[in-house]
């Protein structure tokens, strides 16, 4: 009859080795938790660190500089301005000179041309009245008198028209010589006529508006004869 002490005895050793028998699959291990987030950690308020003290000797910082800066840029820009505006002046007046040339030079071309129109107007008178005595002096038994007189009056008819735009003659007949406005071709003594003085018109001279064209021919005289 088996006892309970030895039942007992099987049943503590099959424990035994129940436990030296490692386990076929080992349960797995559980899981780590997360490590938590690093939180920042803020920094101790520190005080700032001064300004650097300026080196013996060194010029202290103008605290106008930034002002002084901004002037200038500001003077810079206005004289930008104002150089751009000169120069475009400047092109203006050299095209307003080179215009004005151009039409001095047009204009002066014109006047050339066309300056005697009013003065060849003032001669077609007298380009007929030649005309009409020449036909005159053609007709048989023509009186001769009558065409001297007739070309008498053409000739003052010319010399008027001349007159009347500014050509006058010189003609200083019993007057004193004048280099200026008389040519000497020619000395002679005379009693009647002081030394100097004009004794003929060889050449009749003429003046346009005061301004001599052509000096007057004349003989001068040289005083009285010698005895």
């Amino acid at each position: 009859m088996t006892t309970a002490s030895e039942n007992a005895e099987p049943l503590k050793n099959n424990t035994a080795a129940a436990a030296a028998k490692p386990a076929a699959n080992p349960p797995a291990p559980a899981p780590e938790p997360p490590a938590p987030a690093a939180t920042p950690v803020a920094p101790p308020n520190t005080p700032a660190a001064p300004a650097p003290a300026p080196a013996p000797g060194a010029p202290a910082p103008d605290a106008t500089a930034p002002a002084a800066a901004a002037a200038q840029a500001a003077e810079l820009a206005a004289a930008r301005k104002e150089a751009a505006d000169n120069y475009d002046r400047y092109i203006r007046a050299v095209a307003d000179h080179e215009n004005y040339r151009r039409r001095a030079l047009r204009e002066k071309d014109e006047t050339r041309l066309y300056a005697v129109s009013r003065v060849l107007e003032d001669l077609f008178p007298i380009i007929e009245s030649l005309a009409l005595g020449i036909n005159a002096a053609k007709v048989p038994g023509a009186d001769l008198a009558t065409l001297v007189n007739g070309m008498t009056l053409v000739l003052d008819q010319f010399k008027t028209v001349l007159a009347g735009h500014g050509l006058k003659e010189i003609r200083p007949e019993g007057g004193t010589f004048d280099p200026a406005r008389h040519e000497a071709i020619a000395t002679q003594p005379s009693a009647a006529v002081p030394e100097g003085g004009v004794i003929q018109v060889f050449r009749t001279g003429y003046t346009l508006n005061g301004r001599v064209l052509r000096p007057a021919a004349v003989i001068v005289s040289s005083g009285p004869a010698p005895a």
